[in-house]
């Protein structure tokens, strides 16, 4: 019988002695106030500091947040990543950065439900609190909703990017900008013409950003919904997360028999966007990952209503 050698273990240092080796030090003699209100306030100096600043915050910070939808899931928790600023004027070293959390863990307490009038009412409060003329509040988050097969009718779930911008002015008011990136199916016009059978395709991103008119009311339309069939709609195919086989024949006739160029995509969501009352500005691009190229193709449009032209 083979017998498993035991060595002795290995006596170490204690805790501290180790912390000690590995260069910890005594704490040195505390010198300098503890009380907040003796400590010294950097970033509520007023002098003359050059410039004024056009963005002043924090990004790249997430934390959980609920969601409502028309489509099923109708409730979901999700990780919303939030970026916070404000101006700052030339007579301020700096903004109170420790604010913008502050105010973000009282909502989450209360149940941080990402809807356009709470935002609204957070980047106002945030404002108020900076004490400045103006805040913006900017969250991304993943949206899930259901699709199902369309012919087994089997159900997953697929998501598409969000994304919410509200910037609060004492001098003007509130503005809202939403965003959604979704994937769609292309099939290549070109090559469905001048091949003798098949034509390649791909996975096509449809990414837009609209202005909505101050008129706009969430409780009757669901902002992520509309803009997510404006992409589907004019694409080839949809995506889907189950498909059968009676499924990917009517996924990949209905591809073949709806060509789409990057070109072609742009200019259909575009008209799409372009009658819904409640968009003033809008911009849509589609960037296709080319299934017989290293490369991507991508195409772009940029439309302000109000001013009736293309930028």
């Amino acid at each position: 019988m083979q017998h498993t050698k035991i060595f002795p273990l290995k006596q170490l240092p204690t805790k501290e002695q180790r912390h000690k080796l590995f260069g910890s030090v005594q704490p040195a003699e505390r010198t300098k106030p503890v009380e907040k209100s003796k400590m010294a306030d950097l970033q509520n100096t007023k002098k003359d500091f050059l410039f004024d600043l056009n963005v002043v915050g924090i990004s790249n910070v997430k934390y959980p947040i609920t969601i409502e939808s028309n489509m099923n899931p109708g409730f979901q928790t999700s990780i919303g990543t939030f970026k916070f600023s404000s101006s700052l004027a030339n007579t301020s070293k700096g903004t109170n950065m420790s604010r913008f959390m502050e105010q973000l863990n009282q909502y989450h307490e209360q149940g941080f439900n990402i809807t356009l009038a709470n935002l609204k009412s957070f980047a106002k409060e945030l404002a108020e609190r900076l004490e400045q003329k103006d805040a913006t509040i900017e969250v991304d988050f993943p949206w899930f909703y259901e699709r199902k097969g369309p012919s087994s009718n089997l159900a997953g779930l697929n998501h598409a990017n969000a994304s919410i911008r509200v910037t609060y002015k004492q001098a003007k008011g509130t503005s809202v900008n939403v965003a959604l990136s979704a994937l769609i199916t292309t099939l290549c016009p070109c090559s469905k013409e001048i091949s003798e059978y098949s034509a390649h395709n791909q996975r096509g991103e449809v990414a837009m950003d609209i202005t909505l008119s101050d008129d706009f009311d969430e409780n009757k339309t669901d902002w992520k919904e509309t803009l997510l069939q404006a992409a589907e709609s004019n694409a080839s195919a949809r995506i889907h997360p189950v498909l059968k086989r009676p499924d990917e024949k009517m996924v990949t006739e209905q591809a073949y028999e709806n060509p789409r160029f990057v070109e072609d995509i742009v200019r259909l969501v575009a008209a799409d966007l372009y009658e819904l009352p409640f968009v003033t500005k809008f911009n849509v691009s589609c960037r296709n990952e080319e299934s017989i190229h290293l490369h991507d193709a991508i195409a772009s449009i940029t439309f302000d209503k109000q001013n009736a032209e293309i930028e």
